[in-house]
């Protein structure tokens, strides 16, 4: 009998898959959360960006009586999936403080009337008990809680509101919950189970890799000549530049356009209006690329997103894997680029100690720095690190990374490290990385002349190095914990007890070779500006304006008609009717109802001009 009701499952799941989300098959761990979630257990779901988490709630939704409940940290993450399930034909709508009075009593009534197969709240808007006793009035399939990290008081995204959901458990106990995410270490997860009350739950991890995403990082020596470089073959593509401070984001993008970029700025500081605008012109607009702070990411479904570049170091892996994965969702290449610099480590430890948490907390955001800064100085395999970072399996060599394409070299740097740490502890250790380095170079500086360091042993031993390697040097010393910030003070660099070893000669001391050369063009690449044949170059534009053309009338993004995946199979498979528009992947009966026709003619035309 279960197997029979398990097929039977699995029977009615595709069918729903094929005729409302046009697609023939599951990918990975979906099947079986999809059944699970159907037979009312509780599920926890990590799968990495793209790989079709909404999908694991979406389908018991609308199979399981009653409404799906979507509990979402963003506004504009409800509405791009709210505009997305209204264009396959699902009865969807979000609950948010967007909506005036009179907006938010129809939906309500909708809900209360069954006309609803999905909801999509916010948790500061569930947990309040008009809402509760709203929904408990009515039948409910399930609660999806999306952006599970969220509830992690020691990840990257923690939000306050989350620690209230586990009062779902107490409430509404027959009703199944799914917490989703695609970021959590093992820390994470156990606090995901703990605060959410989900013991019980399931476990589905699917791995972390996302091998179309190739990974570069290099040191940071002229960050906008670096990122010109990078991005001067990348015209016409849609990008994510992320830069840690509000005034960097909007002098960036500024600079960008003088550059013939189209580029935007995003950033908390500006009016929801300006944000609004500007993600829809992200969203909907060719090539246009964003410049952010980290309050830009969470939840953008954008699938053509070519290319994230960091102009400074994220604080943690879990922060700069969120943030990478916005890149490549289509599958299709996309490339992870980040340059950073030891005044960005300075930065963030200054951040952490003017922190107000707790000395716990603390701790743990230092480790996470200090993971992050290992990631980026290590020379093996950038995706191995990665995943092992995750607890996930990873090959020795993925063959897209910088580190994997352009091996680095490494050079015995004990009597330049033994240079340094002398040149600190001579000047007092009060003193930062530009001061140290006039020191080691005999420049006459009026700091060097002010404090006599001119008089100093340590004066002038380093002209056999250049300037930017002592900052390369100084920066891995740093990272070793040879050397410290001190944060409390001016950023003058102190010694620690593990330099003595070195000091003394008693260890060597092998350190990276950066190569500035190398790290200014992406490396390998493969154009994916377009993915047709030049002899399919017309026909595909004019799809592509087809498109544009019937999202603009329905006020939403272009992607949310179809991606560009399906266009390329309307090229290659060229349907001419409405049962072979229904073949291509994508293609749904709702819009194969809506838009077949209008693509068809397109397809018909051009083959009427090439005969």
């Amino acid at each position: 009998m279960s197997s029979m009701y398990n097929a039977g499952m699995h029977s009615k799941s595709l069918e729903v898959l094929k005729s409302i989300f046009g697609y023939d098959s599951f990918r990975g761990h979906q099947s079986e959360i999809i059944e699970s979630a159907i037979s009312g257990e509780d599920t926890l779901v990590l799968m990495p960006t793209g790989g079709g988490k909404s999908l694991c709630y979406q389908i018991p939704s609308l199979i399981r009586p009653g409404v799906g409940i979507v509990i979402s940290p963003l506004i504009a993450l409800m509405q791009d999936q709210v505009n997305a399930m209204q264009q396959l034909g699902v009865h969807a709508a979000f609950l948010n403080s967007s909506l005036d009075a009179t907006q938010q009593k129809l939906i309500e009534k909708q809900l209360v009337d069954g006309q609803l197969d999905l909801l999509y709240l916010a948790p500061e808007r569930l947990v309040k008990e008009q809402t509760l006793t709203l929904l408990s009035k009515i039948d409910l399939a399930l609660f999806a809680i999306d952006e599970a990290h969220c509830v992690s008081q020691w990840g990257h995204d923690f939000r306050s509101d989350y620690l209230t959901l586990n009062l779902l458990t107490e409430r509404f106990p027959d009703v199944p919950r799914m917490a989703l995410t695609a970021t959590a270490d093992q820390r994470t997860r156990k606090e995901i189970v703990h605060r959410l009350s989900l013991g019980q739950a399931k476990f589905f991890i699917s791995g972390f890799d996302r091998p179309n995403i190739r990974y570069a990082i290099s040191n940071k020596t002229n960050a906008k000549k670096q990122l010109l470089a990078f991005l001067q073959n990348r015209r016409g593509e849609a990008g994510v530049v992320y830069c840690l401070s509000r005034k960097k984001v909007e002098d960036t993008a500024a600079w960008l356009c003088t550059q013939g970029f189209t580029a935007l700025p995003y950033h908390a500081g500006l009016s929801p209006q300006m944000r609004e605008y500007h993600q829809n012109r992200f969203l909907r607009e060719d090539g246009v690329i964003i410049t952010a702070t980290i309050a830009f990411g969470m939840g953008i479904d954008k699938p053509d997103v070519r290319f994230v570049a960091h102009l400074d170091l994220p604080k943690s892996i879990e922060a700069y894997y969120q943030e990478t994965g916005r890149a490549g969702r289509d599958g299709q290449a996309a490339e992870a680029w980040m340059v950073y610099g030891l005044q960005d480590v300075v930065r963030l430890q200054q951040m952490q100690a003017s922190n107000v948490s707790s000395e716990q907390f603390k701790r743990s955001e230092r480790n996470k720095l200090d993971s992050m800064l290992g990631f980026c100085e290590d020379t093996k395999c950038r995706r191995q690190l990665l995943l092992n970072y995750f607890g996930d399996d990873a090959p020795e060599h993925c063959g897209n990374c910088d580190n994997c394409q352009i091996p680095p070299e490494t050079w015995d740097a004990t009597e330049a490290a033994q240079k340094v740490l002398s040149c600190v502890y001579r000047t007092g250790q009060r003193f930062g990385v530009v001061h140290t380095i006039d020191v080691l170079l005999g420049k006459e500086t009026d700091k060097v002349k002010q404090f006599e360091h001119q008089k100093l042993s340590t004066y002038g031993i380093g002209r056999d190095i250049s300037e930017s390697q002592w900052r390369s040097v100084m920066r891995q010393l740093v990272v070793r914990g040879l050397l410290q910030v001190d944060v409390d003070g001016y950023g003058g660099l102190l010694l620690t007890d593990e330099c003595r070893l070195v000091l003394r000669g008693e260890q060597n001391l092998l350190l990276r070779k950066d190569n500035v050369a190398a790290s200014k063009i992406g490396g390998k690449r493969k154009s994916y500006k377009t993915p047709v044949q030049a002899e399919h170059q017309i026909l595909w534009d004019d799809l592509r304006e087809c498109r544009k053309r019937l999202a603009d009338e329905c006020n939403v993004p272009p992607y949310l008609i179809f991606h560009d995946a399906t266009l390329k199979e309307m090229i290659d498979s060229r349907p001419m009717s409405r049962m072979d528009m229904l073949t291509i992947t994508g293609v749904g009966q709702n819009k194969l109802d809506k838009y077949a026709a209008d693509f068809i003619e397109v397809i018909c035309n051009h083959a009427e001009r090439e005969s």
